[in-house]
């Protein structure tokens, strides 16, 4: 079955987080993705505010740029959402935007080596083990969490390059694929993702899913505001890369994607979306019926 979520993005107003996180869960839409964009929002924050203020709905965070955070602190405020909200939580890191890392002073030479030095360090710490490790970025001495979830969570990773998302098959739980991937894109996304499933040393036949996050509008004015997220975004066309029209297109559309290899498609309103509220319960009360 196809998992079907939505976007809130960091554009929009942080204190409107509430009310289309409960439009979410009460729409019965399955997921509600959440982005941390330098300086729009911190994710930790705005993932425990969407998580508290729901019931049933999943909150995920893709991604968290771990140039910005030491692996440990990162690993107990994923704990401790994990503790708080079980299954609900579902994290992702990445390389981070490197213009920004740039601005902060923590830019690397290698964000391959980082990514992966980070995610071996963050698995052996939610997993509960006494993790002790010299890496070229990545350095703990006998941490270990007191309060490690009951089970280990799942991690997400995402990347857009070649050696990234090879990357992200081998140390990551699923992948999560930049908006403006069209169904082709995805097919080529899925064979790296699967080349790096191939390398790892465990688990290389566990289930690993793809999130990818789709351009989305509905009413009236969406051809527009899409061809705006098209110039914000560089494309040459939106052809393939997004979605516009009633329910019944919508539907039409993502199983394109979910015919490329996707398992979950995130629908990505544009950033003057006049209802994000009403996007979400479209999302869930609308498409989510026709939807497999």
């Amino acid at each position: 079955m196809t998992t079907l979520g939505a976007v809130y993005l960091p554009q929009f107003p942080p204190e409107r987080l509430r009310s289309v996180a409960t439009a979410a869960d009460q729409a019965g839409l399955e997921e509600l993705w959440l982005w941390e964009d330098c300086f729009l929002q911190g994710g930790i924050a705005t993932m425990a505010a969407a998580l508290a203020w729901t019931e049933r709905v999943r909150v995920g965070m893709g991604l968290l740029p771990v140039p910005l955070r030491n692996v440990a602190a990162t690993a107990m405020e994923v704990a401790a959402l994990d503790r708080y909200f079980p299954g609900r939580a579902c994290v992702g890191i990445g390389h981070g935007v490197q213009d920004w890392m740039g601005q902060v002073g923590a830019r690397v030479e290698s964000p391959v080596t980082l990514l992966r030095e980070y995610a071996d360090a963050l698995r052996a710490l939610l997993s509960g083990e006494r993790v002790t490790v010299k890496g070229r970025y990545v350095s703990l001495d006998g941490v270990r969490l007191d309060w490690p979830p009951p089970a280990t969570p799942p991690i997400f990773a995402g990347g857009i390059g070649p050696r990234s998302l090879r990357l992200c098959g081998e140390i990551a739980d699923g992948t999560i694929v930049t908006g403006g991937s069209s169904p082709d894109d995805l097919r080529r996304v899925r064979a790296l993702v699967d080349e790096g499933r191939d390398r790892r040393a465990t688990g290389a036949g566990d289930p690993h899913t793809i999130v990818v996050y789709v351009h989305a509008a509905t009413g009236p004015t969406a051809a527009q505001r899409l061809a705006a997220e098209r110039a914000r975004w560089g494309y040459d066309s939106m052809e393939g890369r997004a979605i516009a029209g009633d329910a019944e297109r919508f539907a039409e559309a993502i199983a394109g994607w979910v015919a490329a290899g996707a398992d979950t498609v995130v629908l990505q309103p544009t950033v003057d979306e006049p209802d994000p509220e009403g996007f979400v319960r479209f999302v869930g009360e609308e498409v989510r019926p026709l939807v497999p």
